[in-house]
């Protein structure tokens, strides 16, 4: 799944929650807004629209890092209207674009418009809030495998991980699992399971072959491993996962009867080795 793809799902997203007939954006690329996802138009005016910074909406709302509101598009005074043809073009009156914040970056905008001029308060705007935020933690977890993943310096197998490089996955994969934990959203958990599954093969040792494991474990005893695996003890765990450090016991004991483990460093170690855990 790529950022392009992610971009689409949340401007899908924008015309589900929210009472917007039409929604669009695009990410930042060389300092202007290209707009590669449109949903709900009926017009093809709005289709390679690129934005740069400062200009229009969408540019204040980039450089300004903040949600930008025109209730009557065509006489807004506060923004240029360079991209009239575009906006007006589509029969857009009310004009509402939100930044998507990464890493204190503007990485992107996404639009919501209507046809008729339409107030836009606390019920309104909240859904869209949420699709933006939920859109800036996915690109941010993104950034951060490639980040990680740079570190391998083209390294051919897992095998050849530097330690440090190994580690650092799997601190990545446990922040991973407890940011999925508090998402909402099945679309957008599905997406952050497969970067977690990406993580958890990259780092497997390609000299041992994978141990064979008829084992489920349910999300919160995965949660609970893979901040054992990093170390922490229970209270850590808890404090990090938001649970009692009883519930948290509970679920290690559980993942350690399922492995058959007698320790919580046994029941990561088999875990690793089935590939279950980084």
């Amino acid at each position: 799944m790529s950022d392009a793809q992610a971009l689409d799902h949340a401007v899908a997203e924008l015309v589900r929650r929210t009472r917007f007939p039409v929604a669009f954006g695009g990410l930042v690329l060389d300092g202007a807004i290209h707009v590669t996802s449109i949903h709900g138009a009926r017009t093809h005016s709005l289709e390679g629209l690129v934005v740069e910074e400062a200009r229009g909406l969408g540019g204040r709302a980039l450089i300004e890092k903040r949600p930008r509101l025109a209730i009557d598009y065509r006489s807004a005074r506060s923004i240029t209207h360079d991209y009239d043809r575009a906006v007006l073009g589509e029969g857009i009156a009310t004009l509402f674009a939100v930044p998507i914040m990464v890493s204190g970056r503007a990485r992107g905008v996404i639009y919501c418009g209507s046809w008729a001029e339409a107030p836009v308060g606390d019920v309104v705007a909240r859904p869209a809030f949420a699709v933006a935020d939920e859109l800036s933690s996915e690109l941010r977890i993104r950034e951060e495998v490639q980040r990680r993943l740079s570190r391998t310096h083209g390294a051919a197998t897992p095998a050849a991980l530097p330690a440090a490089t190994r580690e650092g996955l799997r601190e990545s994969y446990a922040e991973l699992r407890s940011i999925s934990a508090l998402v909402a959203d099945p679309a957008v958990r599905a997406r952050l399971g497969r970067l977690e599954q990406r993580l958890a093969s990259l780092s497997n040792d390609a000299a041992e072959p994978p141990l064979e494991l008829d084992v489920r474990l349910s999300p919160r005893e995965l949660d609970v491993l893979a901040c054992a695996a990093l170390g922490s003890t229970n209270a850590e765990i808890a404090a990090t996962l938001n649970l009692k450090e009883g519930t948290v016991k509970s679920y290690l004991q559980s993942a350690m009867a399922k492995l058959d483990a007698s320790t919580r460093h046994a029941a990561v170690v088999m875990a690793r080795r089935a590939g279950i855990l980084p």
